[in-house]
């Protein structure tokens, strides 16, 4: 016969061991559970501190690892070995994960506004250089009056003054494509509050030399043969 003292201190040892099997598990659970949201919360913070200006900083330094590198009219995108204006802009901050299109025509409708004196780094510069109403050059304001860009053969990706510049007196509009809640997207602007008189038009023109050694775009210079910048 079993004695029941016996048979009862083995059921509060039985009891006992699967409240602590069951008390181990769900601290494993917890402690996984904070292990993964302290990641998470690793993860978002770490995404959120990607500022614009840290993402602008970015932008700059991978930029001027190209300086020097050739200028080529009608240059194919995702490469290095040459450039035009905005398949520099578009390669430099696809780097940063900021999908840009592939012409300063199209470049130039996305993001925000942003006007000219309130220019921050990381903003695109577009000029019309003709000043006849048609943007044909795209250009990275890095701050301290400079541009980032590239233009004609022979000069190719190089740093600018911006003030007083062709690209200045050419002014048309600037645009704000960085993120400032921690995404990255350059999505059309669903509300543009620039200035009517800055319209956008086709940029179907080719960069030749003026005797003044300032950068000059003429549809006559059909050597290029290529449209969208």
């Amino acid at each position: 016969m079993i004695n029941p003292t016996k048979r009862m201190g083995k059921a509060m040892i039985g009891t006992a061991l699967s409240m602590s099997i069951a008390f181990s598990a769900g601290a494993m659970l917890v402690a996984n559970g904070s292990a993964y949201a302290a990641t998470s919360n690793a993860t978002i913070t770490a995404y959120g501190a990607s500022s614009s200006q840290s993402i602008a900083d970015n932008i700059t330094a991978i930029g001027k690892k190209y300086l020097g590198v050739p200028y080529q009219f009608g240059a194919k995108s995702n490469q290095t070995a040459t450039f035009d204006c905005s398949s520099f802009t578009q390669y430099v901050f696809g780097k940063n994960g900021i999908s840009l299109p592939r012409s300063s025509k199209q470049q130039s409708k996305v993001g925000t506004y942003v006007s000219k004196d309130q220019l921050q780094p990381g903003d695109l510069v577009f000029s019309d250089t003709n000043h006849d109403g048609i943007i044909n050059h795209v250009s990275i304001y890095i701050g301290n009056n400079q541009l980032l860009h590239t233009y004609r053969v022979g000069i190719g990706v190089t740093i600018s003054n911006f003030k007083g510049s062709a690209w200045d007196r050419g002014y048309v509009t600037a645009r704000r494509v960085l993120p400032t809640d921690g995404t990255a997207s350059a999505a059309p602007a669903q509300s543009d509050q620039q200035p009517a008189s800055e319209t956008k038009q086709p940029d179907y023109y080719a960069p030749v030399q003026r005797s003044d050694n300032s950068p000059y775009y003429s549809h006559r210079n059909h050597w290029h043969g290529y449209k969208n910048r």
